[in-house]
């Protein structure tokens, strides 16, 4: 039996440890990849802490991950060995990122354009799928659930806002919106991510130092001068976000947000709780099809990857990129990590 490197949480609310497990076998519909860079996510030290999503330990995680094509299952086709790929992968231990060799159902994996490297492979999947669900998918705000990203849907004159533009998933809805024709984007953050926020399709960026949560909707509704906002993404998902998004919409408005907790206030206004995963039934059809259209998006440059930082020590560096994650030292970069590169002590 040939094995790998893998970071294993052996029990719920274990710490991580890098131990030897064996290389999956692709089934049919499935390729096997050779793990170069994997994405780093809330989800994963919260899964740790909290012991949710995971159904059977010992467990291994990462959503995200790009690499090379290592195996072919039976009836796949379109791929290669040696492709390069990236894919947004599962919480099952045999499709997570955190280690040298991965599984993913070919349909939800896409070819590496010729533009962007693995590292920036790694930091679009997850992110992206959260937003795309929550904003077109007939599970979301569903403002275009067929996924045909072409011109034929259209919110033009239209205003939509963003909570968290800086975190990764608040980035990716910022590129949704505009490539859905919102013609004013507005986003909360940071100032100093403003300049690249607005590169990627916000229009107004409110600076989260100057103006408070509690003063949000009134600021935001002024930069629209009262024309009702119909849609927004909550990229933070914590109640003071939430409470400002719903503020901000106009009565039957709607909002998707990435907390699980998030629940209608009987106002009148919807609230979509997003569970962004290509691999559940009811986002399997949205996610095949999103997947033949981002490899394309991103290579005219429709979709921008979040910018990186590159951790070191291979899988051992992820525990440490975890803790800084959760002591909220990371802001506006995707922390990503490589299984094939050995710890140096």
């Amino acid at each position: 039996m040939s094995l790998q490197k893998a970071l294993l949480l052996e029990k719920a609310k274990s710490p991580f440890v890098v131990t030897d497990v064996p290389i999956p076998k692709p089934g049919p519909g499935q390729i096997s990849v050779k793990v170069i860079s994997a994405a780093l996510n809330p989800v994963d030290w919260k899964i740790q802490a909290f012991n949710f999503l995971v159904e059977k330990y010992p467990a291994i995680l990462g959503s995200d991950f790009a690499g090379d094509v290592e195996e072919i299952g039976e009836g796949v086709q379109g791929f290669s060995k040696g492709d390069k790929v990236f894919c947004q992968g599962s919480f099952t231990s045999e499709m997570g990122g955190f280690q040298q060799y991965a599984l993913n159902p070919a349909e939800l994996v896409g070819k590496i354009p010729s533009n962007i490297d693995y590292a920036q492979a790694a930091s679009i999947p997850l992110g992206f799928m959260t937003a795309a669900v929550g904003i077109m998918s007939a599970s979301g705000a569903a403002l275009n659930p067929t996924c045909t990203f072409d011109s034929s849907v259209t919110f033009s004159g239209k205003p939509a806002f963003v909570f968290g533009g800086s975190a990764s998933v608040g980035q990716y809805a910022i590129q949704i919106f505009k490539i859905l024709g919102f013609s004013t984007i507005i986003t909360y953050a940071s100032a100093r991510h403003a300049d690249f926020l607005k590169s990627l399709g916000a229009t107004h960026v409110i600076d989260r130092a100057e103006v408070s949560v509690d003063s949000l909707a009134e600021v935001v509704k002024k930069i629209t001068n009262n024309s009702p906002i119909e849609i927004a993404f909550n990229a933070v998902g914590d109640p003071d976000s939430r409470a400002a998004c719903l503020n901000s919409l106009a009565q039957g408005g709607k909002l998707a947000d990435v907390s699980p907790q998030a629940k209608e206030q009987g106002d009148g206004k919807k609230v979509f709780t997003i569970y962004g995963s290509g691999h559940t039934p009811q986002n399997r059809e949205f996610g095949r099809i999103l997947w033949k259209h981002l490899p394309r998006m991103i290579q005219d440059g429709t979709v921008v990857p979040n910018r990186v930082e590159k951790l070191p020590n291979g899988l051992v560096g992820i525990d440490d990129g975890l803790k800084k994650m959760k002591a909220h030292q990371v802001s506006g970069v995707k922390l990503i990590a490589f299984p094939q590169e050995v710890a140096v002590v």
